[in-house]
């Protein structure tokens, strides 16, 4: 085996060579991906000629495949590959992919298609590091919390932001209303971390009112978002980046002015989170049977 792993910054991100993604992989690579994620908790690739066949391929090394989203519709021909579009839309907030489902994606991996010319960067945030750094007073606390995760919210977009195409899009996503409960700190199944699990599907703390919970949520946030704990990626041409999305979250920003950005989406199910003291998530409203299998802890 030639697989090199070599770091980008000191809390997360490395970059992955010596592999050719799209071939099928050896057990040992496979294992040695997945440690290389368990550590770096998100890993970016040289794409070569990879496609959408050979993207599904690569991701389904490490499980079962999701479809591409619970709501929102697929590449033609391609029911496990979400389209992450400009033209459909610009997701520049905190989150963790899915959050609002039972058993959101274990693993995320993105393609670039199309890369503008300057900015459209995708910020990567350790959430096990933001963990780590809390105040002794604020880690008891947030070990205590639960969250209410939801597709159905606004995105803090203002009315009159809001045209025909925006609407449109906005009522796709909500077709379905998702609402699930999840430990605000997660432990991940592998590594036995905690990371604070939240983002921006995260609306309200259970036992809080919207507006405490608003609070206490920012609070938290600013431990993810912390610029120690966060990669940010420059796109190039033919890229594939591989994420953990049990202990990450992610930003794309929308500085590109308005030219051509396209990535592809391909996401491997997940298990159910579970707490510190070994509760499980459980959902509150919504069936997302049938975009994702649950799977055992992988």
């Amino acid at each position: 085996m030639s697989i090199e792993i070599t770091k980008v910054t000191a809390r997360i991100g490395a970059q992955v060579s010596g592999v050719d993604v799209s071939a099928p992989l050896a057990p040992e690579e496979v294992a040695a991906i997945r440690e290389a994620l368990n550590v770096h908790k998100a890993l970016v690739f040289d794409a070569g000629t990879l496609d959408d066949a050979g993207q599904q391929a690569f991701a389904r090394h490490f499980g079962d495949l999701t479809t591409a989203h619970p709501t929102v519709g697929a590449v033609d021909d391609a029911p496990n590959v979400l389209p992450v579009d400009s033209e459909r839309g610009r997701a520049n907030h905190w989150h963790t992919d899915v959050t609002f489902v039972l058993n959101p994606p274990q693993a995320s991996t993105l393609r670039s298609i199309t890369v503008p010319p300057y900015g459209g960067e995708t910020l990567i945030a350790n959430a096990a590091a933001a963990y780590r750094d809390l105040p002794e007073p604020l880690r008891r606390l947030a070990d205590t919390l639960w969250a209410e995760h939801t597709n159905d919210y606004d995105y803090a977009v203002p009315d009159e932001d809001v045209d025909e195409d925006k609407a449109a899009q906005r009522a796709q996503f909500t077709s379905i209303k998702y609402r699930t409960a999840h430990p605000v700190v997660r432990v991940h199944p592998l590594t036995g971390e905690r990371g604070l699990f939240i983002g921006g599907f995260a609306q309200r703390i259970a036992g809080l009112s919207v507006g405490e919970s608003r609070k206490v949520l920012d609070l938290l946030q600013a431990y993810v978002t912390r610029p120690e704990n966060v990669l940010r990626h420059r796109w190039s041409d033919n890229q594939l980046v591989l994420f953990d999305n049990r202990i990450t979250q992610h930003y794309a920003i929308d500085n590109y002015d308005g030219r051509p950005r396209r990535l592809h989406r391909v996401t491997v199910a997940g298990d159910v989170p579970v707490g510190i003291e070994g509760k499980e998530s459980y959902s509150i409203e919504g069936d997302a049977s049938h975009y994702t299998p649950v799977a055992v802890a992988a």
